[in-house]
This record gives C-alpha cells, sequence and structure tokens, in this order.
C-alpha cells in the first residue's frame, strides 16, 4: 500500500500506531515492563531520532493502551526507596493489534508532504533574490543534521541489533536524500529566478 499523506491531515494517527508498536513490541520481546523502563528504553534506543515521537510520549500512552485493554496490570514493583511502579504486561487482545500493527508499518509507505513545495511553487516575486540565502542555509542545516546523524549511528551501532541498525539507517538515508536535492536545487536557482522574473515582466 502506497499513501501520500495529505498535507491538512493530522499526523496524530500515526504518531498514534508507532508509539503503540513500540510499547506492545517492546513487552512482547522484554517481558513486563513499567512505566520507567519504557521511558528508559526509548531514550536508550534514542527513539526520536528514527521513529515520530519523543520518549516524553511514553507515559500517556501507556494509560491509553491500558484504557482500550491492549496491556494489563502485572504486579506492583518496589526497589530501594524508590516509590512503587506498575508493572504491565501486553494483554491478549495487544498481541493481536501488535500483529496489525506490524504488518502495517511493514506495508504501508508514508510520504509526508514539505511545506517548502507549495512555497517554491508560489515564490514571491519581489523577494526572489533572497532565495538563494535562504536555500544555502536550509541547505546548511540538512547537513548539519546528516552528519550529525551518521556520527551518531556509527557511534551507537556496536548496541543496535542488525534490524535496529538499518531502521536507523533508514532515517539517515533520508537526510542524505534531502541534501543531495537541495544542492540540484540550489544549482537550478538561476533558471528559477530568470523563469519567475521573466513571468512577472510578461504580466
Amino acid at each position: 500500500m502506497f499513501w501520500v499523506a495529505p498535507p491538512d491531515e493530522s499526523c496524530e494517527s500515526s504518531h498514534v500506531s508507532s508509539i503503540r508498536l513500540f510499547i506492545l513490541g517492546s513487552l512482547a520481546q522484554r517481558g513486563p515492563m513499567h512505566g520507567h523502563g519504557l521511558l528508559q528504553l526509548a531514550k536508550e534506543e534514542h527513539i526520536d531520532e528514527w521513529a515520530d515521537f519523543a520518549p516524553s510520549a511514553v507515559y500517556g500512552a501507556i494509560k491509553r493502551l491500558a484504557a482500550d485493554g491492549l496491556i494489563e496490570e502485572f504486579r506492583v514493583e518496589r526497589q530501594g526507596n524508590y516509590p512503587e511502579r506498575l508493572v504491565y504486561r501486553i494483554s491478549g487482545t495487544g498481541e493481536v493489534t501488535l500483529h496489525e500493527l506490524r504488518q502495517q508499518g511493514l506495508t504501508e509507505i508514508v510520504i509526508r508532504p514539505d511545506p517548502l513545495d507549495l512555497a517554491l511553487a508560489r515564490l514571491d516575486p519581489d523577494r526572489l533574490d533572497d532565495l538563494p540565502a535562504l536555500v544555502e542555509e536550509r541547505l546548511g542545516r540538512l547537513r548539519d543534521t546528516y552528519s550529525a546523524s551518521r556520527g551518531h549511528l556509527v557511534d551507537i551501532r556496536k548496541y543496535l541489533t542488525v534490524a535496529e541498525s538499518w531502521a536507523m539507517s533508514h532515517q539517515l538515508s533520508r537526510w542524505k536524500s534531502e541534501v543531495e536535492w537541495h544542492e540540484e536545487l540550489l544549482a537550478a536557482l538561476p533558471e528559477i529566478i530568470a523563469d519567475e522574473k521573466s513571468r512577472k515582466e510578461s504580466h
């Protein structure tokens, strides 16, 4: 299935599916865990760098999953002077949902429109000379992000499974593709600007 999200559609459904897949998948693979354990796992895996949610969203998602019957209370755990923590496990319904989420994640292709594209198609005819600097600045930020992400992946690769390494490299390949496209755009700007100015004069 190939799906292109329309510009005005909320990304909430994708976000919810991703965080549910993370929590249910983690409980299925690692066994019962409490919220803090899931939060720490999300941080250790730098989940915000290759998924569409931040570790801080885990606690709220746990409550929603419990309310939906996808996870259930397993036991109460207390270590030392720390407060009691409720340990959750995946439910039978959660197992079914996890299978569906895995299938969805492996088969759907989601490409979200970039606001840049519409802005590029609707340029301000009175500010065309500002365009090269704006694209240069954008390209610089993309290069910095790509470089930092590549270095980070090299640093942590030894801690990742083969599948996790591929998952993170997927996002890295997207940053690389963005850098290359913006480099081509920058080279094409003289032609773009000349065309925009000629159309302005013709009107």
